[in-house]
């Protein structure tokens, strides 16, 4: 899979993550991008300054750490998701872990 970096696929990728139940926010700041739980609720946080390949990179970086059932999703997010999964990974600014 080749990841095209452009605005209908991160919207891919924002639309897979709200299926399988996390928001994501572009916050600005000085930060690195992570995931978390805040009250019950699953947040994705990148950072809004990021470019474009950058948010779409970290987007990728963060789906691979967090843990949910794939047999929830749809076929064109399981296409998604799995060709996602096997690109090799660019491990770039993204801190992610759970609060």
């Amino acid at each position: 899979m080749k990841v095209k970096y452009n605005n209908k696929f991160q919207q891919s990728l924002e639309d897979l993550f709200k299926n399988i139940g996390y928001m994501v926010r572009y916050e600005k700041g000085n930060f690195k991008s992570g995931y978390c739980i805040l009250k019950n609720n699953s947040v994705v946080v990148i950072n809004k300054y990021f470019t474009q390949e950058g948010k779409i990179n970290c987007l990728i970086d963060i789906l691979r750490q967090i843990p949910f059932d794939q047999c929830n999703l749809n076929e064109a997010d399981q296409k998604l998701y799995e060709g996602l999964m096997s690109l090799p990974s660019k491990n770039n600014n993204s801190a992610v872990g759970k609060e």
